[in-house]
């Protein structure tokens, strides 16, 4: 196995540079919509262009690298301005493990920092994701943007409930998620296809990432019902500019 991870986070340099990495090659099959649900359009634009637009407004940020599909073409056709790496995988772990590896072959260093976001969530903002960066840049480990459980949590057993849990410490993840990115490929590296975020990868490997307070608007467009909601958020945003 190879240790991508370079530094211990004691002796990682003051001047890490941070890069975004969007995994963009899922088809979003429960979305409803023809196609991949990212290139829908959502108040007049792709929704993924929504979702770049705010990491754009970050300054800190070195570069942002979509990470899609082989024969994936639509972002060079719409202008990006990102970089595109073709090697997305077939799950969500892969394709960001594989946009690692594609940052680190174009220059940036396994101590940099990297913020991963879902390109579905394209309600985040230049706002929280600079009060992430600020939030763990100083942490050894990184963390995540995450949303305190506000609803009454059941269990079940075959279509019934069957108790109601304790929702005190129960966190909704979101992301971005933000970690060094030699630990982050190497923990991935680690745990394998089957963890649905970085943090998860974080834990297997045994750290503990930062929880990060982020916004209920920060919520992932997944089903037909969140295009209708997602594009009033944009549109009353436009309105209050």
């Amino acid at each position: 196995m190879t240790d991508l991870s370079n530094n211990s986070p004691s002796i990682f340099p003051s001047d890490a540079r941070f890069w975004a990495v969007i995994p963009c090659a899922g088809t979003g099959s429960r979305s409803g919509a023809e196609g991949p649900k990212q290139y829908q359009p959502l108040a007049g634009q792709p929704m993924v262009a929504h979702t770049l637009a705010a990491f754009s407004g970050v300054p800190r940020i070195t570069q942002t690298t979509v990470v899609v599909a082989a024969d994936d073409d639509f972002l060079q056709s719409h202008s990006a301005t990102v970089l595109i790496a073709g090697c997305g995988g077939a799950t969500r772990a892969a394709s960001v493990f594989n946009g690692l590896i594609f940052l680190l072959e174009c220059g940036a260093a396994p101590d940099d920092w990297v913020l991963v976001h879902d390109a579905a969530r394209c309600l985040i903002t230049p706002a929280q994701i600079n009060a992430l960066i600020d939030a763990c840049a100083s942490d050894e480990v990184g963390g995540l943007l995450a949303l305190k459980l506000p609803d009454t949590l059941k269990s079940e057993v075959g279509g019934r409930v069957s108790g109601t849990l304790d929702r005190s410490d129960k966190w909704l993840a979101q992301t971005p998620q933000m970690f060094r990115l030699g630990a982050l490929a190497d923990a991935l590296q680690q745990a394998g296809d089957k963890v649905t975020d970085e943090s998860s990868a974080m834990e297997f490997v045994g750290l503990a990432p930062k929880l990060v307070a982020g916004s209920a608007q920060n919520f992932k467009v997944t089903y037909p019902e969140d295009f209708a909601l997602a594009e009033a958020v944009l549109n009353a945003r436009m309105k209050g500019k």
